[in-house]
């Protein structure tokens, strides 16, 4: 059985997940912004009040997460597995692995992001199968990503993936930067990268100088 703390926390986790707060994520909902505030979860009678089946539908559709995925986060999933989930899972089984340093180096790579060639380590991955092809881990290596990512902690990415703005993203450059960074705007020309280490500055590049970019959808910390 759902409890009110149930429903109203899984809301509060898939918020965290887009690094946005109950108000930003009931605004990208398209809803009310105070329509998720704690103050409206209880009436001014003392009942509890609870999301209506609508607003669940339009947060869902907003952050591309599926009712699986929302029921995932009310089950407690990502402590029963161990990993953080970020929003959807590749399939369960083994998947391509790769230090952050060999991914600059080249050749591991084809021009949309997607693993090749030849050098992959592989990494036995625990997730649900979701059918999604193509995703692959990178292994933090250096302390740039802190506290957000650790060294030695692994990401999982899905190259052609949709972004938003506020996604995790992973970008690589023509020069062969690889870096973990927060997709701050992305135009026609450019996009803008926030550092997830506040001691490492943002970035802003040109399309141009971008080799490839890829959500990260899981990371184990």
């Amino acid at each position: 059985m759902l409890s009110h703390d149930d429903i109203w926390g899984a809301i509060d986790r898939l918020a965290e997940r887009h690094q946005l707060t109950p108000s930003g994520l009931a605004r990208r909902a398209g809803l009310d912004p105070t329509s998720f505030n704690k103050s409206k979860r209880v009436g001014p009678d003392g009942r509890m009040r609870w999301p209506s089946t609508e607003s669940i539908a339009k947060v869902l559709e907003a952050t591309g997460a599926s009712l699986d995925q929302f029921m995932g986060l009310i089950s407690g999933n990502r402590e029963e597995t161990g990993l953080v989930r970020e929003e959807f899972g590749p399939e369960a089984g083994a998947i391509p692995l790769l230090g952050f340093a060999q991914a600059g180096a080249g050749g591991f790579f084809d021009d949309g992001g997607f693993p090749a060639g030849q050098g992959w380590d592989v990494v036995e991955f625990p997730a649900s199968p979701t059918g999604k092809a193509g995703v692959y881990a990178l292994e933090v290596q250096g302390d740039s990503m802190k506290p957000l990512y650790r060294d030695g902690d692994i990401l999982i990415v899905e190259p052609g993936a949709q972004v938003r703005r506020g996604d995790r993203v992973v970008v690589k450059t023509r020069e062969g930067e690889v870096m973990a960074k927060i997709l701050a705007r992305q135009s026609p020309r450019s996009i803008e990268l926030n550092s997830l280490n506040p001691e490492h500055p943002s970035r802003s590049l040109e399309l141009a100088e971008v080799e490839w970019m890829a959500r990260i959808i899981w990371a184990s910390q």
